[in-house]
């Protein structure tokens, strides 16, 4: 909101020595935010002329200008100007050399068209007054004269300044003069002089000629859409009537510009008073006024000269002719006001901020009014806000008032609020008195009584964000001062620092990077295939959350597994030209169950603490989520050197990442070799603890990595890191070194080609016995020399006593041990 320092001085007392700067600061003591100052940009010297005489002169390039004789009040100057709408004996305003024109566009003497031109005669483009010019700013088109030499800069109230503040959307009063004004009464104690302050006998029409009515049979969340609406009747006005230029100078400098005396009078009143006006040509109207929804169908041309199709839910202006304009947003286009008009009605209505905030963003079409009525306008000014157009149509554009018109009213509902006495000392943190709580809500209008609890409040009609207690008591905090309000941080508790969970999720993203992968988060947006494809071991469809209002459009589901983005996150790199890669990602993913509805728990109000009861229903309207790791690989892990072939990534090395996160877990996790849909036949397992399922490793389908467009092998594991530290516990185990040294064993076993190595490493484990410090599978060969459909598994075993030295014997005699659990589960028999 911009908001002119000579305007705002008619309704609040602000000493004439303050700067905008000192009104911005007590602006931003109650609440606001400091945007900007603004001024026309010009100095002078810029004067008054009188035209004394001209000649025409016809140029080579077809152009003709007048060579002017122009008194500025301390003689006469030579003037080129290349204008033809003045004629002698015209004031116009002159910028003398030395003067600077906004640009900056600064003015010297110059020799042009054989003439040395003494200044310029200004338009009102070049004066800042206007985006638009037909010609030089004649005085008599603004109804002023004044003698030469006169000051322009101060007649032409070019020498104003605004300052511009931000409005958060639950202060719309604060959109107008009126709102601003009292903010600034209230910080500095100023004297206030409310422009809505008139009888009520002076604002009511003495006849209802004019029929309104509201057919809202569609109300938005059961709110009629228009609450008031008053029409008034000004006949007989001129619109070719100039517009005051110190009207013209505060439009411009709040932001709007001049479009013509009867539309300048409508948009001076809505930042007057904050309620918008918006006129018709009355001619043009067919009937009376029915305010309505929109019918399927209905179109409606703005005035912006768009033909808009309309919606159901679109609030409409009507006369029999049909819709005319788009409530509270835009007027239509077939009964704009213009040169022609001569009798005007003028609409001043309180409409539902919902409906009207839906129909500017449904159509594009923010405006000035729709900025007002979706934050709430004071339903208390319609005939106050009309009555002021009248009065300003009759004063300057010739128009007659006969007080005839029409009027829809509706009882203005206030509630009444119960504040105890002790809740704003207790939610603001300051010992406020009762008498400075009265005093400051009383201040910003309220009506207060006291109860035997505290008071009863009853907010103005102004301020619908005042519903509770709540925002009483900020208003409190406001008024009084924020500097008022401790500055004290909480004091954490002693001795309790990371959970263990949130220490195991740190140890294994730092293990992973320590192991030479980036972490690579990315946005939890997928497509419902992608969580289909990678979600499920068999690519089966499962639910997933859809956003309501997602980011994007092509990815609004939130992801069952880290893989998709860490395909994206491999893609956006490879085309870029970096195919050697090793990434991960440590994330949410969100699990929802068939047939339970998310979303649906009821939000508990600020500041009460939710019961056990809300938290297990806000719990329930979640779905669940798991906090997963995943690795992607693709390229060389090994770059091509002098001497040595580069190295293509493959699911040993994805194995050899989870093997990282184990031992940064504290768990064991065993791998079986299995299929899932996005993965490589033959090149796939899942990962176990404890023979629980905990994630999955493989290699990309060559089909999923080709449409991602990553060539070559792409290998990828993930596991559920939260089940994964779950099973790990918090127990810390640290084995004493042994003095004594290892025997080392290995055997090799034969067992069918479908048992799992995994299997038959657990129980060569379990049979060796206390003594077995360490195993792992070194080989396994399947060809030439065993039983078809069988596969040889080499197994490296190391041995090692606490107390003694290990004979050859008893390594041996542990390592049958083992064997022979193998042989017993699976057959298993020492290869020849």
């Amino acid at each position: 909101m911009r908001v002119p320092l000579s305007w705002l001085r008619e309704y609040v007392d602000v000493p004439d020595e303050a700067t905008p700067e000192d009104i911005l600061a007590a602006l931003v003591s109650v609440g606001f935010e400091e945007e900007d100052v603004h001024r026309f940009e010009l100095t002078g010297p810029i004067v008054v002329g009188e035209v004394l005489e001209f000649a025409e002169e016809p140029q080579k390039n077809g152009k003709t200008i007048r060579w002017c004789q122009v008194d500025v009040g301390d003689g006469v100057r030579g003037i080129v100007c290349g204008a033809g709408n003045f004629f002698a004996g015209d004031k116009v305003v002159v910028t003398l050399p030395g003067s600077v024109l906004p640009g900056p566009f600064p003015i010297a003497a110059r020799k042009t068209y054989g003439h040395v031109s003494d200044g310029m005669i200004a338009s009102a483009k070049e004066l800042g007054l206007g985006e638009e010019s037909d010609g030089i700013l004649r005085l008599v088109e603004l109804g002023l004269d004044a003698p030469a030499g006169t000051d322009a800069i101060g007649l032409l109230g070019l020498d104003d300044v605004a300052v511009e503040i931000n409005v958060t959307p639950d202060r719309g009063y604060a959109l107008s003069l009126r709102g601003v004004a009292r903010e600034y009464s209230h910080a500095t104690g100023a004297d206030f002089r409310d422009p809505a302050a008139r009888d009520e006998v002076d604002v009511r029409i003495d006849r209802r000629e004019f029929p309104v009515t509201v057919d809202d049979h569609a109300p938005v969340r059961g709110r009629v859409g228009a609450s008031a609406f008053v029409a008034r009747v000004v006949r007989d006005v001129d619109p070719t009537k100039p517009t005051p230029s110190w009207m013209v100078a505060r439009l411009t400098l709040a932001g709007v510009r001049s479009l013509g005396i009867l539309i300048d009078i409508t948009n001076y009143v809505m930042l007057e008073l904050g309620t918008p006006i918006h006129g018709y040509d009355l001619d043009a109207l067919t009937g009376g006024i029915t305010v309505r929804r929109a019918v399927a169908g209905e179109k409606l041309q703005t005035l912006d000269g768009k033909v808009r199709e309309l919606d159901v839910e679109d609030l409409l202006i009507t006369d029999d002719s049909g819709p005319i304009g788009l409530a509270g947003v835009m007027g239509g286009g077939t009964t704009e006001m213009g040169e022609a008009t001569r009798n005007v009605l003028v609409e001043a209505a309180v409409f539902e901020p919902v409906t009207i905030a839906r129909t500017a963003r449904r159509h594009k079409l923010p405006s000035e009014a729709s900025r007002r009525f979706e934050r709430g306008v004071d339903p208390a000014l319609p005939h106050v806000a009309a009555q002021r157009v009248v009065d300003l149509m009759v004063e300057l554009a010739g128009g007659t008032d006969d007080r005839v018109g029409g009027a829809l009213d509706s009882d203005i509902a206030r509630t009444s609020i119960d504040l105890p006495r002790g809740f704003v000392p207790g939610l603001i943190g300051v010992e406020y008195t009762d008498d400075e709580i009265v005093a400051s809500l009383e201040m910003i209008g309220c009506g207060v009584t006291t109860t035997e609890r505290g008071w009863t409040v009853v907010a103005p009609t102004w301020r619908p964000d005042l519903t509770d207690p709540w925002t009483l008591a900020e208003e409190v905090a406001r008024i009084t001062g924020y500097d008022r309000i401790p500055s004290q941080l909480p004091l954490p508790p002693s001795g309790r620092g990371l959970t263990a969970a949130q220490r195991g999720r740190r140890r294994v993203a730092n293990a992973l990077a320590a192991a030479g992968y980036v972490e690579t988060p990315s946005f939890p947006f997928t497509t419902e295939e992608q969580n289909d494809l990678h979600g499920s071991a068999d690519g089966e469809h499962l639910p997933s959350i859809k956003l309501a209002n997602p980011l994007d459009g092509q990815s609004p589901y939130l992801r069952r597994s880290l893989v998709p983005g860490l395909v994206q996150v491999a893609h956006r790199n490879v085309s870029r030209g970096l195919t050697d890669l090793a990434v991960f990602e440590t994330g949410t993913v969100f699990l929802p169950r068939a047939g339970v509805a998310y979303g649906t728990a009821h939000v508990p109000p600020p500041a009460v603490r939710p019961s056990a009861a809300m938290l297990a229903e806000l719990d329930d309207a979640i779905p669940p989520q798991r906090r997963h790791v995943a690795v992607l690989l693709t390229g060389s892990l090994v770059a091509k050197q002098p001497g040595e072939p580069a190295r293509a990534a493959d699911v040993a090395d994805a194995l050899d990442a989870v093997r990282t996160i184990a031992l940064a877990a504290g768990v064991e996790i065993d791998v079986v070799q299995d299929t899932r849909a996005a993965l490589h036949p033959g090149r796939t397992g899942t990962l176990r603890v404890r023979g629980e399922i905990v994630g999955y490793v493989g290699e990309l389908l060559p089909a999923v990595a080709a449409e991602a467009a990553l060539p070559g092998r792409v290998v990828v594991a993930e596991l559920d890191l939260d089940r994964v530290l779950e099973l790990a516990g918090d127990r810390v185990v640290a084995d004493s070194l042994s003095t004594y040294p290892a025997a080392t064993q290995d055997v090799s076993l034969v067992v069918a080609a479908d048992v799992p190595a995994g299997e038959v490493a657990a129980a060569v484990r379990e049979g060796s016995g206390e003594l077995l410090e360490d195993l792992h599978l070194v080989d396994d060969y399947r060809g030439p020399g065993i039983t078809e459909g069988t596969k040889s598994l080499t197994f490296a075993l190391r041995f090692r006593a606490a107390d003694r030295t290990l004979t050859a014997a008893e390594a041996t005699e542990a390592k049958l041990a083992g064997v022979a659990v193998a042989e017993q589960r699976h057959g298993a028999a020492i290869r020849d």
